[in-house]
């Protein structure tokens, strides 16, 4: 009496399944990078259609047309402008969140001032809102 197998092992080697996990871990891959920023500043920029941030700005800074800032309407020099605000900010400060400034900006202020305001509120944590004006 002769015993034989009723299954034979298939030799052939299908790929799809192998393709499916690629496409899987690539998505996954990129959809994970792309929410990495190491360097974003978390700005919160109001739309221009007559819509409010839910922010409100306890400090304002104005820039003007001629490089000249300004906290809370006050004259300052670029230099002493960090320690104003720490020092505005000191005095309201609400210690459960991080203080937000608003930047008043004219429209022919080049990009790299804007910035320079930008980059101390990050070294301080403060929120930032770049004001715009209603189109």
């Amino acid at each position: 009496m002769a015993l034989r197998t009723r299954n034979k092992v298939n030799p052939n080697f299908s790929m799809s399944s192998m393709t499916d996990i690629v496409f899987l871990l690539l998505i996954f891959f990129m959809v994970t990078s792309t929410l990495i920023a190491p360097t974003a500043l978390k700005l919160l920029l109001p739309k221009s259609s007559n819509q409010v941030s839910t922010e409100k700005p306890i400090i304002t800074v104005s820039i003007t047309s001629d490089l000249q800032f300004a906290v809370l309407d006050k004259p300052v020099n670029f230099n002493d402008l960090e320690n104003t605000l720490r020092r505005e900010i000191g005095k309201i400060n609400n210690p459960e969140e991080a203080p937000t400034i608003s930047v008043h900006a004219d429209k022919s202020v080049p990009i790299d001032e804007v910035v320079k305001v930008m980059n101390i509120a990050k070294r301080n944590k403060y929120k930032l809102i770049l004001a715009t004006s209603p189109e």
